[in-house]
């Protein structure tokens, strides 16, 4: 009896991913609305003022110095250890891989480079902005100041902003920027709001980073997350372009635009046959229908129709009976006689 193998958990899963379509319907690209460019204009005087706050050695600069000598590392030590391993969730490698290989799979699922491409703009956008925002203002951090009260710009430094709560903001906002309904999209916006501004008070806690530093950077990543509808148009040319790339590769290849090309059938084997006489191939024939007539002809396996006689009803078997195996000079059809009992 044939049976078929019993699909696991994981062909059913691929099964199901195989069914996704091209291009799902429901998921929408966020454009720049006018709400959005409302608060991207107010994130940005959020900004500017910031900088102008610390340029100018202001309250906001006092106010660093007041927690800085508050050193909430010792006011809290019992939360120390939990504090060193959060802020690893501000730290550009480690949530690089996480969000870049839950997105990847997004993208093999959906059958769309959008969401890979889209984390590497923001990224890179990261990496120019704060990078040159560091650079330019170097300004040296609280374990490294030299004079209390100053704002401790222009020294080499380059704590300012926050790198670690502006990879925060961006690296776990794409999830909520990427989200495929509006509900997913608040609910993952106010998570990574919370986890970034998590990050940033967990380095002011361990002293490598002003108060000033964690609101620059929050406001930094937030510039880059409501920026992206503008680079949208140039993702997906690069998707496009990518994808028209493959399908040139595969088609240089001798393949189909996706899919292998079918391999050519191999040609059938034409035997050799050498030309013969008619009066020859008339005795080839005869000899072939002569050998065909003189094969046995076998019984057919299939049992016959009906019912089956009783166990009762059949004929017994005995130790001298049919189990034992047939005799070259004996008839098959002949039994042997049977033997004389002892004592009757």
């Amino acid at each position: 009896m044939r049976t078929e193998p019993k699909a696991t958990r994981w062909d059913r899963v691929f099964a199901r991913l195989d069914r996704e379509p091209e291009r799902p319907s429901h998921i929408d690209v966020p454009r720049m609305t006018r709400h959005r460019a409302a608060l991207f204009g107010a994130t940005l005087g959020f900004y500017l003022a910031i900088v102008w706050l610390v340029v100018t050695t202001s309250w906001l600069v006092r106010l660093d110095w007041q927690v800085m000598f508050f050193r909430p590392y010792q006011q809290w030590p019992r939360i120390h250890a939990f504090v060193d391993y959060y802020v690893v969730l501000g730290q550009r490698g480690p949530t690089a891989v996480m969000v870049a290989a839950w997105l990847g799979w997004r993208s093999w699922r959906q059958h769309t480079l959008r969401p890979l491409l889209t984390l590497g703009t923001s990224l890179l956008l990261l990496n120019v902005t704060v990078g040159a925002a560091k650079i330019g203002m170097g300004r040296l951090g609280p374990h490294y100041a030299t004079l209390i009260g100053s704002n401790e710009m222009g020294l080499g430094g380059d704590i300012f902003p926050s790198g670690h709560t502006a990879n925060a903001v961006v690296t776990w906002g794409i999830l909520a920027y990427l989200a495929s309904t509006p509900r997913a999209r608040r609910w993952l916006s106010a998570l990574s709001a919370v986890t970034a501004l998590g990050v940033g008070m967990a380095t002011v806690y361990l002293g490598t980073h002003w108060l000033s530093d964690v609101l620059l950077g929050w406001a930094a990543g937030l510039l880059i997350l409501l920026a992206l509808p503008w680079f949208e148009p140039l993702i997906a040319r690069a998707e496009a372009w990518i994808l028209d790339l493959r399908a040139r590769r595969r088609t240089r290849f001798g393949t189909a635009a996706g899919s292998p090309a079918p391999a050519p059938a191999p040609a059938a084997a034409v035997p050799f046959t050498p030309r013969l006489s008619s009066s020859a191939r008339d005795e080839a024939t005869a000899a072939r229908e002569a050998a065909a007539a003189a094969r046995p002809v076998r019984a057919s396996a299939h049992l016959a129709p009906g019912s089956h006689a009783a166990r009762s009803e059949r004929a017994p078997i005995t130790s001298a009976g049919s189990r034992r195996p047939h005799h070259p000079d004996r008839p098959r059809g002949s039994s042997p006689a049977a033997r004389p009992l002892a004592n009757g």
